[in-house]
Protein backbone atom coordinates (compact mmCIF):
# COMPACT_ATOMS: atom_id res chain seq x y z
CA UNK A 1 0.00 0.00 0.00
CA UNK A 2 1.20 3.36 -0.68
CA UNK A 3 1.87 5.74 1.72
CA UNK A 4 0.88 8.59 -0.41
CA UNK A 5 -2.43 9.55 -1.87
CA UNK A 6 -3.21 12.92 -3.85
CA UNK A 7 -6.79 12.46 -1.73
CA UNK A 8 -6.56 10.77 1.31
CA UNK A 9 -10.37 10.30 3.25
CA UNK A 10 -10.99 9.80 7.12
CA UNK A 11 -13.93 7.63 7.27
CA UNK A 12 -15.90 5.09 5.18
CA UNK A 13 -19.18 6.17 5.81
CA UNK A 14 -21.90 7.89 3.87
CA UNK A 15 -19.30 11.14 3.84
CA UNK A 16 -16.44 9.04 2.73
CA UNK A 17 -17.96 6.39 0.09
CA UNK A 18 -19.75 9.37 -1.01
CA UNK A 19 -17.06 11.84 -1.77
CA UNK A 20 -14.71 9.19 -3.17
CA UNK A 21 -17.30 7.83 -5.40
CA UNK A 22 -18.29 11.05 -7.00
CA UNK A 23 -14.71 11.84 -6.84
CA UNK A 24 -13.84 8.40 -9.07
CA UNK A 25 -16.62 9.51 -11.45
CA UNK A 26 -15.13 12.94 -12.13
CA UNK A 27 -11.71 11.22 -12.81
CA UNK A 28 -10.66 9.88 -16.05
CA UNK A 29 -8.37 7.07 -16.16
CA UNK A 30 -7.68 7.36 -12.71
CA UNK A 31 -5.92 10.37 -13.05
CA UNK A 32 -7.23 11.02 -9.19
CA UNK A 33 -5.61 8.86 -6.61
CA UNK A 34 -7.99 8.22 -3.43
CA UNK A 35 -7.65 6.40 -0.62
CA UNK A 36 -10.40 5.84 2.08
CA UNK A 37 -8.85 5.12 5.83
CA UNK A 38 -11.71 3.06 7.59
CA UNK A 39 -11.30 -0.16 9.58
CA UNK A 40 -14.93 -1.51 9.72
CA UNK A 41 -15.78 -4.10 7.72
CA UNK A 42 -19.22 -3.43 7.58
CA UNK A 43 -21.25 -0.59 6.60
CA UNK A 44 -25.03 0.08 8.17
CA UNK A 45 -27.87 2.15 6.86
CA UNK A 46 -28.90 3.60 9.95
CA UNK A 47 -31.68 5.76 9.05
CA UNK A 48 -33.32 2.42 8.95
CA UNK A 49 -32.54 1.59 12.98
CA UNK A 50 -36.00 3.50 14.02
CA UNK A 51 -38.30 0.94 11.75
CA UNK A 52 -35.72 -1.87 12.74
CA UNK A 53 -36.51 -1.42 16.39
CA UNK A 54 -40.12 -0.41 15.69
CA UNK A 55 -40.36 -3.97 13.77
CA UNK A 56 -40.85 -2.47 10.44
CA UNK A 57 -37.23 -3.11 9.09
CA UNK A 58 -35.19 -6.12 8.68
CA UNK A 59 -31.55 -5.60 10.01
CA UNK A 60 -29.67 -7.03 7.34
CA UNK A 61 -31.35 -5.04 4.71
CA UNK A 62 -29.30 -2.18 6.35
CA UNK A 63 -26.05 -3.98 6.33
CA UNK A 64 -23.56 -4.38 3.07
CA UNK A 65 -19.95 -5.50 3.30
CA UNK A 66 -17.46 -2.31 3.51
CA UNK A 67 -15.53 -3.88 0.79
CA UNK A 68 -18.52 -4.00 -1.63
CA UNK A 69 -19.21 0.07 -1.35
CA UNK A 70 -15.28 1.22 -1.65
CA UNK A 71 -15.38 2.32 -5.56
CA UNK A 72 -13.38 0.66 -7.78
CA UNK A 73 -9.77 2.51 -8.31
CA UNK A 74 -10.18 3.82 -4.89
CA UNK A 75 -7.61 2.17 -2.30
CA UNK A 76 -9.14 0.94 1.25
CA UNK A 77 -6.44 1.52 3.93
CA UNK A 78 -8.31 -0.70 6.80
CA UNK A 79 -7.23 1.13 9.41
CA UNK A 80 -8.25 3.76 11.96
CA UNK A 81 -6.34 7.20 11.80
CA UNK A 82 -4.82 7.71 15.07
CA UNK A 83 -3.74 11.40 14.48
CA UNK A 84 -3.24 14.40 12.10
CA UNK A 85 -0.59 16.25 11.29
CA UNK A 86 -2.36 19.45 9.44
CA UNK A 87 1.46 20.76 8.89
CA UNK A 88 3.15 17.86 7.60
CA UNK A 89 0.72 16.66 5.49
CA UNK A 90 0.25 12.98 7.50
CA UNK A 91 -2.48 10.95 9.23
CA UNK A 92 -0.76 8.86 11.52
CA UNK A 93 -2.38 5.14 11.87
CA UNK A 94 -3.55 3.29 14.73
CA UNK A 95 -1.81 0.18 13.91
CA UNK A 96 1.33 2.27 13.30
CA UNK A 97 2.76 3.98 10.29
CA UNK A 98 1.13 7.11 8.43
CA UNK A 99 0.11 7.83 5.61
CA UNK A 100 0.71 11.32 4.10
CA UNK A 101 -1.60 13.55 1.24
CA UNK A 102 -1.71 16.60 -0.41
CA UNK A 103 -5.53 16.49 0.33
CA UNK A 104 -7.65 15.66 2.99
CA UNK A 105 -11.49 15.09 3.93
CA UNK A 106 -11.93 14.31 7.23
CA UNK A 107 -15.79 12.60 7.91
CA UNK A 108 -14.98 10.14 10.36
CA UNK A 109 -18.42 10.54 11.75
CA UNK A 110 -19.31 10.75 15.71
CA UNK A 111 -19.30 8.07 18.13
CA UNK A 112 -21.30 7.00 20.83
CA UNK A 113 -20.58 7.05 24.34
CA UNK A 114 -22.16 4.41 26.25
CA UNK A 115 -20.61 4.67 29.20
CA UNK A 116 -21.63 8.36 30.00
CA UNK A 117 -24.81 7.74 31.54
CA UNK A 118 -24.24 5.55 34.59
CA UNK A 119 -25.65 1.57 33.81
CA UNK A 120 -26.25 2.15 30.28
CA UNK A 121 -23.56 -0.13 29.16
CA UNK A 122 -24.50 -2.65 31.80
CA UNK A 123 -27.87 -3.34 31.34
CA UNK A 124 -28.20 -2.57 26.99
CA UNK A 125 -30.38 -5.53 25.91
CA UNK A 126 -31.88 -6.43 29.15
CA UNK A 127 -34.59 -5.50 32.03
CA UNK A 128 -35.97 -3.20 29.18
CA UNK A 129 -33.47 -1.28 28.61
CA UNK A 130 -32.76 -0.63 24.39
CA UNK A 131 -31.24 1.82 22.66
CA UNK A 132 -31.88 2.36 18.76
CA UNK A 133 -28.49 3.79 18.57
CA UNK A 134 -26.76 0.71 18.10
CA UNK A 135 -26.93 -2.40 15.51
CA UNK A 136 -26.20 -4.51 18.24
CA UNK A 137 -28.82 -3.71 20.04
CA UNK A 138 -31.30 -2.15 17.79
CA UNK A 139 -33.59 -5.48 17.74
CA UNK A 140 -33.88 -5.42 21.37
CA UNK A 141 -36.30 -2.25 21.43
CA UNK A 142 -38.64 -4.69 18.98
CA UNK A 143 -38.18 -7.45 21.69
CA UNK A 144 -39.25 -5.13 24.50
CA UNK A 145 -41.88 -3.29 22.46
CA UNK A 146 -43.41 -6.52 22.10
CA UNK A 147 -43.22 -7.93 25.52
CA UNK A 148 -45.07 -5.08 26.79
CA UNK A 149 -48.95 -6.08 25.55
CA UNK A 150 -50.91 -4.82 28.13
CA UNK A 151 -48.95 -1.43 28.33
CA UNK A 152 -46.59 -0.33 31.27
CA UNK A 153 -44.50 2.57 31.63
CA UNK A 154 -42.09 3.69 28.89
CA UNK A 155 -39.58 6.51 28.98
CA UNK A 156 -37.73 7.82 25.75
CA UNK A 157 -34.63 10.08 26.15
CA UNK A 158 -32.45 12.59 24.28
CA UNK A 159 -29.01 13.56 25.78
CA UNK A 160 -27.64 17.17 24.96
CA UNK A 161 -26.94 17.51 21.25
CA UNK A 162 -25.65 17.06 19.09
CA UNK A 163 -26.53 13.65 17.90
CA UNK A 164 -26.88 11.78 15.34
CA UNK A 165 -30.54 12.52 13.88
CA UNK A 166 -31.91 14.61 16.08
CA UNK A 167 -35.74 13.24 15.87
CA UNK A 168 -34.89 9.44 16.35
CA UNK A 169 -35.05 9.28 20.12
CA UNK A 170 -38.90 10.37 19.44
CA UNK A 171 -39.49 8.52 16.25
CA UNK A 172 -39.63 5.55 18.29
CA UNK A 173 -41.90 7.33 20.61
CA UNK A 174 -44.78 7.40 18.34
CA UNK A 175 -44.03 3.85 16.67
CA UNK A 176 -44.69 2.77 20.45
CA UNK A 177 -47.34 4.33 20.74
CA UNK A 178 -48.78 3.52 17.71
CA UNK A 179 -48.23 -0.21 18.36
CA UNK A 180 -50.11 -0.03 21.75
CA UNK A 181 -52.98 2.25 20.37
CA UNK A 182 -53.28 -0.96 17.65
CA UNK A 183 -53.43 -3.49 20.68
CA UNK A 184 -55.74 -1.33 22.16
CA UNK A 185 -53.92 -0.83 25.93
CA UNK A 186 -52.77 2.58 25.13
CA UNK A 187 -54.79 3.96 27.42
CA UNK A 188 -53.45 1.92 30.33
CA UNK A 189 -49.57 2.71 28.90
CA UNK A 190 -48.00 5.56 30.36
CA UNK A 191 -45.52 6.58 27.87
CA UNK A 192 -42.74 9.59 28.52
CA UNK A 193 -40.41 12.14 26.28
CA UNK A 194 -37.31 13.31 28.36
CA UNK A 195 -34.68 15.21 26.22
CA UNK A 196 -32.55 17.01 27.60
CA UNK A 197 -33.02 20.09 25.26
CA UNK A 198 -35.77 23.01 25.84
CA UNK A 199 -38.47 21.78 22.92
CA UNK A 200 -39.16 19.04 20.76
CA UNK A 201 -37.16 19.66 17.82
CA UNK A 202 -34.67 22.57 17.10
CA UNK A 203 -37.10 24.04 14.29
CA UNK A 204 -39.77 25.93 15.68
CA UNK A 205 -42.35 25.32 12.85
CA UNK A 206 -41.74 21.27 13.42
CA UNK A 207 -41.57 21.54 16.88
CA UNK A 208 -45.26 23.01 17.25
CA UNK A 209 -46.61 19.78 15.18
CA UNK A 210 -44.48 16.96 16.89
CA UNK A 211 -46.16 18.36 20.68
CA UNK A 212 -49.54 18.19 19.24
CA UNK A 213 -48.84 14.49 17.92
CA UNK A 214 -47.49 13.34 21.42
CA UNK A 215 -50.26 15.13 23.06
CA UNK A 216 -52.51 13.24 20.82
CA UNK A 217 -50.65 10.02 22.04
CA UNK A 218 -51.05 11.15 25.24
CA UNK A 219 -47.14 10.76 25.63
CA UNK A 220 -46.02 13.32 28.64
CA UNK A 221 -43.13 15.36 27.78
CA UNK A 222 -40.37 16.49 30.13
CA UNK A 223 -38.12 18.88 28.83
CA UNK A 224 -34.43 19.95 30.23
CA UNK A 225 -34.29 16.23 31.65
CA UNK A 226 -30.89 14.28 31.40
CA UNK A 227 -30.20 10.65 32.34
CA UNK A 228 -27.80 10.28 34.79
CA UNK A 229 -28.00 6.57 36.07
CA UNK A 230 -30.05 3.38 35.16
CA UNK A 231 -30.67 0.73 37.92
CA UNK A 232 -31.72 -2.02 35.47
CA UNK A 233 -32.46 -4.39 38.71
CA UNK A 234 -35.08 -2.47 40.11
CA UNK A 235 -35.95 -1.04 36.56
CA UNK A 236 -35.50 3.08 37.68
CA UNK A 237 -34.05 5.35 35.82
CA UNK A 238 -32.50 9.17 37.55
CA UNK A 239 -32.67 12.21 35.50
CA UNK A 240 -30.86 15.54 36.16
CA UNK A 241 -33.12 18.55 35.86
CA UNK A 242 -30.71 21.39 34.11
CA UNK A 243 -33.43 23.62 32.72
CA UNK A 244 -36.14 25.51 33.79
CA UNK A 245 -38.23 25.98 37.06
CA UNK A 246 -36.75 22.69 38.84
CA UNK A 247 -33.23 22.88 37.56
CA UNK A 248 -31.06 21.25 39.90
CA UNK A 249 -32.94 19.04 40.70
CA UNK A 250 -33.05 14.86 40.57
CA UNK A 251 -36.15 12.90 38.95
CA UNK A 252 -36.33 9.14 39.71
CA UNK A 253 -38.70 7.51 37.31
CA UNK A 254 -39.53 3.90 36.92
CA UNK A 255 -39.76 2.22 33.59
CA UNK A 256 -40.84 -1.13 32.44
CA UNK A 257 -38.90 0.33 29.29
CA UNK A 258 -36.67 2.26 28.97
CA UNK A 259 -35.18 3.61 25.14
CA UNK A 260 -31.74 5.47 26.05
CA UNK A 261 -29.75 7.68 23.80
CA UNK A 262 -26.42 7.73 24.86
CA UNK A 263 -24.77 11.16 24.72
CA UNK A 264 -22.41 11.51 21.50
CA UNK A 265 -19.32 13.40 20.29
CA UNK A 266 -16.33 13.31 17.90
CA UNK A 267 -13.47 10.72 18.07
CA UNK A 268 -10.45 10.63 19.92
CA UNK A 269 -8.33 11.69 16.79
CA UNK A 270 -10.22 14.89 16.30
CA UNK A 271 -10.13 15.94 20.01
CA UNK A 272 -7.14 18.57 20.58
CA UNK A 273 -6.25 18.49 17.25
CA UNK A 274 -4.99 21.12 14.65
CA UNK A 275 -7.75 20.46 11.99
CA UNK A 276 -10.82 20.67 14.40
CA UNK A 277 -12.24 23.30 16.96
CA UNK A 278 -12.09 23.42 21.16
CA UNK A 279 -15.08 21.31 20.97
CA UNK A 280 -13.44 18.22 18.69
CA UNK A 281 -15.14 19.00 15.52
CA UNK A 282 -13.36 19.43 12.46
CA UNK A 283 -13.39 22.99 11.92
CA UNK A 284 -15.07 24.14 8.76
CA UNK A 285 -16.47 27.10 6.72
CA UNK A 286 -20.42 26.41 6.81
CA UNK A 287 -20.71 27.30 3.00
CA UNK A 288 -17.91 25.64 1.27
CA UNK A 289 -16.62 23.05 4.10
CA UNK A 290 -13.63 23.51 3.58
CA UNK A 291 -10.99 24.11 6.89
CA UNK A 292 -11.05 27.65 8.66
CA UNK A 293 -7.05 26.63 8.80
CA UNK A 294 -5.64 24.57 6.18
CA UNK A 295 -6.76 25.21 2.83
CA UNK A 296 -6.34 21.58 1.16
CA UNK A 297 -8.29 20.29 4.03
CA UNK A 298 -11.96 19.43 3.96
CA UNK A 299 -14.88 18.05 6.56
CA UNK A 300 -17.97 16.87 6.44
CA UNK A 301 -20.44 14.72 7.96
CA UNK A 302 -20.96 14.64 11.51
CA UNK A 303 -17.75 15.04 12.84
CA UNK A 304 -17.59 18.72 11.33
CA UNK A 305 -18.49 22.11 12.70
CA UNK A 306 -21.30 23.19 10.53
CA UNK A 307 -24.33 24.65 12.68
CA UNK A 308 -26.98 22.01 10.90
CA UNK A 309 -28.98 18.73 11.98
CA UNK A 310 -26.34 15.59 11.33
CA UNK A 311 -27.83 13.05 9.23
CA UNK A 312 -27.61 11.45 5.66
CA UNK A 313 -29.15 14.05 4.12
CA UNK A 314 -27.29 16.55 5.32
CA UNK A 315 -24.21 14.68 3.85
CA UNK A 316 -25.86 14.29 0.41
CA UNK A 317 -25.70 17.80 0.33
CA UNK A 318 -22.95 17.79 1.52
CA UNK A 319 -20.51 15.78 -0.36
CA UNK A 320 -20.84 17.72 -4.31
CA UNK A 321 -20.14 20.55 -2.43
CA UNK A 322 -16.41 19.03 -1.04
CA UNK A 323 -16.22 17.37 -4.31
CA UNK A 324 -16.21 20.40 -6.28
CA UNK A 325 -14.34 22.54 -4.56
CA UNK A 326 -11.54 19.76 -4.40
CA UNK A 327 -11.40 19.81 -8.03
CA UNK A 328 -11.54 23.23 -8.58
CA UNK A 329 -8.11 23.68 -6.29
CA UNK A 330 -6.49 20.75 -7.78
CA UNK A 331 -7.49 22.93 -11.41
CA UNK A 332 -6.45 25.92 -9.42
CA UNK A 333 -9.66 27.59 -9.50
CA UNK A 334 -11.27 29.37 -6.40
CA UNK A 335 -14.14 27.02 -4.10
CA UNK A 336 -17.48 28.01 -4.09
CA UNK A 337 -20.03 28.61 -1.10
CA UNK A 338 -22.43 25.61 -1.79
CA UNK A 339 -24.01 24.19 1.15
CA UNK A 340 -26.84 26.09 2.73
CA UNK A 341 -27.30 24.22 6.17
CA UNK A 342 -29.67 21.76 4.28
CA UNK A 343 -30.81 18.71 6.40
CA UNK A 344 -33.94 15.84 6.83
CA UNK A 345 -35.56 14.39 9.21
CA UNK A 346 -38.13 11.73 8.41
CA UNK A 347 -40.26 11.30 11.28
CA UNK A 348 -42.04 8.56 11.74
CA UNK A 349 -45.50 9.47 14.16
CA UNK A 350 -47.30 6.43 12.96
CA UNK A 351 -46.97 3.01 11.41
CA UNK A 352 -47.62 4.27 7.66
CA UNK A 353 -47.34 8.16 8.19
CA UNK A 354 -44.38 10.22 8.46
CA UNK A 355 -43.59 14.23 9.13
CA UNK A 356 -41.34 15.18 6.40
CA UNK A 357 -39.08 17.53 8.27
CA UNK A 358 -37.30 19.57 5.95
CA UNK A 359 -34.72 22.52 6.83
CA UNK A 360 -31.43 24.55 6.17
CA UNK A 361 -29.76 27.01 8.48
CA UNK A 362 -31.70 29.24 10.97
CA UNK A 363 -34.71 26.80 10.55
CA UNK A 364 -35.53 28.04 7.50
CA UNK A 365 -38.57 25.70 6.11
CA UNK A 366 -37.30 23.93 2.83
CA UNK A 367 -39.80 20.97 1.64
CA UNK A 368 -38.36 19.44 -1.66
CA UNK A 369 -42.50 18.82 -2.60
CA UNK A 370 -45.18 21.83 -2.87
CA UNK A 371 -46.62 20.04 -0.12
CA UNK A 372 -47.89 21.42 3.65
CA UNK A 373 -44.65 20.27 5.61
CA UNK A 374 -46.69 20.37 8.78
CA UNK A 375 -49.09 17.17 7.49
CA UNK A 376 -47.96 13.81 8.16
CA UNK A 377 -48.42 11.65 4.95
CA UNK A 378 -48.31 8.29 3.90
CA UNK A 379 -46.65 8.73 0.87
CA UNK A 380 -43.72 10.23 2.73
CA UNK A 381 -43.97 6.27 4.74
CA UNK A 382 -42.95 4.66 1.35
CA UNK A 383 -40.19 7.41 0.54
CA UNK A 384 -38.90 6.46 4.48
CA UNK A 385 -38.94 2.92 3.98
CA UNK A 386 -38.44 1.93 0.65
CA UNK A 387 -37.30 5.34 -1.88
CA UNK A 388 -34.42 6.64 0.64
CA UNK A 389 -32.60 2.99 1.28
CA UNK A 390 -32.95 2.54 -2.48
CA UNK A 391 -31.47 6.32 -3.52
CA UNK A 392 -28.85 5.68 -0.92
CA UNK A 393 -27.49 2.34 -1.70
CA UNK A 394 -27.51 2.73 -5.74
CA UNK A 395 -27.26 6.36 -6.32
CA UNK A 396 -25.54 8.62 -2.68
CA UNK A 397 -23.22 5.72 -2.43
CA UNK A 398 -22.16 5.67 -6.06
CA UNK A 399 -21.57 9.26 -6.04
CA UNK A 400 -24.66 10.32 -8.25
CA UNK A 401 -26.72 13.61 -7.69
CA UNK A 402 -29.70 12.05 -8.92
CA UNK A 403 -32.14 13.42 -6.17
CA UNK A 404 -34.80 16.15 -6.14
CA UNK A 405 -33.83 19.73 -5.07
CA UNK A 406 -35.10 21.07 -1.84
CA UNK A 407 -37.77 24.40 -2.24
CA UNK A 408 -35.80 27.41 -1.41
CA UNK A 409 -38.15 30.08 -1.50
CA UNK A 410 -40.79 28.00 0.15
CA UNK A 411 -42.49 30.20 2.52
CA UNK A 412 -44.56 28.98 5.54
CA UNK A 413 -47.84 29.40 6.13
CA UNK A 414 -48.48 32.48 8.64
CA UNK A 415 -50.94 30.86 10.93
CA UNK A 416 -48.12 28.43 11.48
CA UNK A 417 -45.39 30.48 12.40
CA UNK A 418 -47.86 31.56 15.23
CA UNK A 419 -46.36 30.94 18.67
Amino acid sequence: MANHHQILIIGGGSAGITVAASLKNHSHDGELDVAIIEPSANHYYQPAFTLVGGGAYSLSKTRRDEASLIPDGVHWIKDAAANIDPDAKKVGLAKGGGVTYDFLVVCPGLVCNWTGIEGLSENLGSNGVCSNYAPEHVEYTWETLKASPGGGTALFTQPAMPIKCPGAPQKIAYLAADYLRKGGVLQDSDLHFLPQGPSMFGVPFFARELAKIADDYGIQKHFHHNLTRIDGANKRATFAVVGGDDEGKTVEMNFDMLHAVPPQGPPEVLKNSAVSNDGGWVDVHQHSMQSTKYPNVFGLGDACSTPNSKTAAAVRKQAPVVVRNLLALINGKSVEEGYDGYGSCPLTTAYGKVLMAEFTYGGKVTPTFPLDPREERRSYWWIKKTGLPMMYWNYMLKGHEAFPEHNTSYDAPEDALRK
